[in-house]
């Protein structure tokens, strides 16, 4: 009884929504709901700009509502907690993905696999249990509740934490789960963007000898002397792919472009695996014969359940894997939304929501 006054006042809060098609941005007001029982309310001071971003403010892939509030790598600290919130505190250093719900009774949510779940909520451009949509991280707090909560390891800046909330995920759960994450395993690379440089990161801390398959070749020293790949692949230099025909154990495919999976087969070994994290439009080609000959395998993997986004960013934590990132402030937002378009950014945009969001 004594909640329901409360619950008549959602709590305000601003941001930078979408309003159309043209994917341009611009401040919007809306609310939050008030912190429930099992809630963690946080302020955000940072959050990363990620590729889905710009296909969904621009409805790209379908099924975008208006107004569209983007953003699903927040960092930031705890400001309130539901009465049975256990996990965290006030003042706690956390952050959330891409995810703010599902539906905790199906076989993947019992798996610790809320990211395959049907009724998956989405951060933002998706619908909450009470109806409301969910607005992500391009705003001033975020309240979800404790189980989509990801405590960020003191060590790690919230700036450089936020997007392995997406990006880190993204690639850390296909190198585990495909067994890529051994020492001495011959994976490759394809595509040296936000997430590229990850998977890079990632698979060296794994052990792994990495090579990377990119389309330019101007990112062949900066990926060797900087984030210490072993080799490095000009995809249309056929002297060179074909003298890495049959090296590699997997691939980690993070093209969001169109482009062939032919030549990529190609590199692998008998029983290797292409595993796709990047989000064509368009179908990709996939003969299969070059499957057959070799019993390969093209499969496919969308960030990592709670449980294991904790393990990833501990993970990170103690081996000190952080992105390479372009701190900007909310009113460069369209800017940067036309520069990642270009492909114009090492390799991450994070806005920085606490000190330039009022101003903006």
């Amino acid at each position: 009884m004594g909640k329901a006054p409360e619950e008549e006042h959602p709590v305000k809060a601003f941001g930078w929504a979408a309003r159309d098609t043209s994917g341009v941005l611009s401040p919007f007001n809306f609310s939050r709901r008030v912190t429930g029982d099992e809630d963690v309310r946080f302020k955000i001071f940072y959050c990363g700009i990620c590729h889905s971003d710009l296909h969904s403010a621009k409805n790209d892939w379908g099924g975008s509502s208006y107004p569209l509030l983007p953003g699903h790598e927040l960092a930031g600290v705890v400001t309130e907690v539901g009465s049975k919130v256990q996990k965290y505190k006030v003042g706690d250093r956390v952050g959330v993905g891409c995810m703010v719900g599902a539906c905790h009774t199906c076989e993947n949510c019992e798996n610790n696999l809320e990211n395959y779940c049907p009724k998956m909520i989405l951060t933002y451009n998706n619908v909450n249990h009470d109806g409301t949509m969910t607005y992500g991280g391009y705003s001033d707090h975020m309240v979800a509740n404790e189980r989509y909560i990801v405590r960020i390891p003191d060590n790690l800046p919230l700036d450089v934490a936020a997007p392995l909330l997406c990006a880190g995920i993204t690639t850390y759960s296909p190198l585990r789960y495909f067994g890529l994450d051994k020492s001495g395993m011959k994976v490759g690379v394809v595509g040296l963007g936000g997430l590229g440089h990850l998977a890079v990161k990632f698979a060296k801390a794994f052990g792994a000898v990495v090579t990377v398959i990119s389309t330019s070749p101007s990112k062949k020293q900066e990926a060797i002397e900087v984030l210490g790949v072993d080799s490095f692949l000009v995809s249309s230099n056929s002297n060179e792919m074909q003298a890495a025909i049959g090296t590699l154990d997997g691939i980690i495919d993070t093209v969001s472009a169109n482009h062939p999976l032919v030549p990529l087969l190609s590199l692998l070994k008998s029983h290797g695996k292409i595993i796709t994290v990047g989000a064509p439009e368009k179908p990709l080609e996939l003969p299969v014969f070059p499957l057959i000959m070799g019993r390969k395998m093209v499969a496919g993997s969308l960030i990592g359940g709670m449980k294991e986004t904790q393990e990833m960013i501990d993970f990170a934590g103690k081996h000190n894997i952080t992105p390479e990132i372009e701190v900007v402030p909310m009113d460069y937002v369209n800017t940067a939304m036309e520069r990642l378009a270009k492909a114009d950014v090492k390799y991450r945009f994070v806005l920085d929501v606490a000190n330039t969001l009022n101003a903006a």
